[in-house]
């Protein structure tokens, strides 16, 4: 009789502990499948957010704050780094196609360089990446860490050197939600975004879709600044290419007819590598063609000597003509090259890290920009705290044909001219 009644003990208890054992392992299976589904969702919105705000197109950059968002919900720091390369990755999808222009060749360079400047901002997320809980210690992870990292991540990813690669950066949606609002509007901007990554996330969009409501209904463009010109080109990779006489005369006669058609031009901006290099004959040509007017013209153009050469802005008139400007940013890889440098060999461009941040026009304080300096957070940003009067941005953007780089720098810089207020002046050459 005692078997009996230990089978009618025994088995029932065994079959209530396999069910449960059955049902747990049910659950971890369907939590694994949530999990997986969860991530793909992230890293597809991820990509999505940065083919939307990058696009070009000023009004869509407050859609980079939903970034910190997504980056945060991640399950794992590898899901992190995927979320961080989805985002950067569309966002700088016009690279690849840009580098097979410039070289004239195919596209894997361009593919290859596109992964090796994510490399950083990926890095730096994937780094900073904290999870809602601490499994290692079974306690839950406070806010405050989790917010204090990704400040540290727009921190690292806004200033060299992990900010030399710091395209897409969410701040610079500042302008579009605070235009006019300056530093204050910047620091609004950041803690939005910091906000993005926590528990009340949902008041944070609700306040970010409430800015942009606001700001998209009573949007106006960048103000140009009065008695400027800017004389955009389309002259494709042949700009600063003809070093004849002829070719600078023809520029200057462009110029002089542009203002004489203006109202009241004192200055004229001409894109980046307008007048090739930088040389006493040229300069003597273009005092000579701007005699008998009041005319100063800005000009992008390359200092060369037997180390490597500069990338500039010049400023001429019938008084003077000198290097007003050197690129404190180059394109890296194929402009800034240093480590020619470190082997002895020369020949890339030169890098003025934090130099002459403001220069001075005809008693202005301007902030130039020349090209790739647009699409990154510290070199305006350190003009700003020189208190500028106008913005300058110029570029040479025929290797940038089908894709929107420029439009992307176009929108950059005209969000940074509303956030702060001021005038802006842009010349491109297409």
């Amino acid at each position: 009789m005692t078997p009996d009644i230990l089978g009618r003990f025994r088995i029932p208890a065994f079959s209530v502990w396999r069910g449960r054992f059955s049902s747990s392992v049910g659950d971890l299976v369907s939590d694994r499948r949530t999990d997986r589904w969860k991530s793909i969702l992230l890293i597809v919105a991820s990509f999505a957010c940065g083919r939307i705000a990058w696009s070009g197109e000023v009004l869509l950059l407050p859609l980079a704050v939903v970034f910190p968002l997504l980056w945060a919900r991640a399950s794992s720091r590898s899901i992190a780094a995927f979320v961080a390369a989805g985002y950067f990755l569309a966002a700088s999808r016009g690279l690849p196609q840009g580098v097979g222009n410039f070289y004239a060749t195919a596209l894997w360079p361009g593919f290859l360089l596109w992964a090796a400047a994510s490399v950083s901002f990926i890095g730096v997320h994937a780094t900073v990446w904290t999870g809602r809980d601490d499994f290692s210690s079974g306690t839950k992870v406070s806010e405050l860490p989790r917010a204090i990292r990704y400040l540290l991540a727009m921190v690292l990813t806004g200033l060299p050197p992990f900010g030399i690669t710091g395209w897409a950066h969410p701040l610079t949606a500042a302008g579009v939600l605070f235009p006019g609002w300056g530093w204050r509007g910047l620091g609004a901007t950041a803690i939005l975004v910091v906000l993005m990554t926590g528990r009340r996330w949902q008041i944070a969009v609700a306040i970010l879709a409430g800015l942009y409501v606001w700001s998209a209904t009573n949007w106006t463009p960048p103000k140009l600044a009065a008695g400027w010109m800017a004389v955009d080109l389309k002259q494709g990779g042949t700009l600063g290419r003809d070093g004849s006489l002829a070719s600078q005369r023809d520029l200057i006669d462009t110029v002089r007819k542009g203002a004489e058609a203006g109202d009241d031009v004192r200055v004229a901006v001409l894109p980046e590598s307008a007048l090739g290099f930088w040389t006493p004959t040229v300069a003597r040509v273009w005092q000579e063609g701007l005699r008998g007017s009041n005319l100063t013209v800005i000009a992008g153009a390359a200092v060369i000597d037997s180390r490597g050469y500069d990338n500039v802005m010049v400023a001429l008139s019938t008084d003077a003509a000198n290097v007003l400007y050197r690129e404190r940013m180059p394109v890296p890889g194929s402009m800034w090259q240093p480590w020619l440098r470190w082997t002895g060999q020369g020949g890339a461009a030169r890098a003025d890290f934090f130099g002459n941040p403001v220069v001075e026009v005809n008693g202005i304080r301007i902030a130039p920009l020349i090209c790739y300096e647009q699409l990154i957070v510290w070199p305006v940003l350190q003009s700003m705290l020189h208190s500028p009067e106008v913005i300058v941005a110029v570029g040479n953007g025929w290797w940038t044909e089908n894709t929107s780089i420029v439009a992307i720098q176009k929108a950059s810089v005209s969000a940074w001219s509303r956030l702060f207020g001021l005038p802006v002046v842009m010349a491109f050459n297409t």
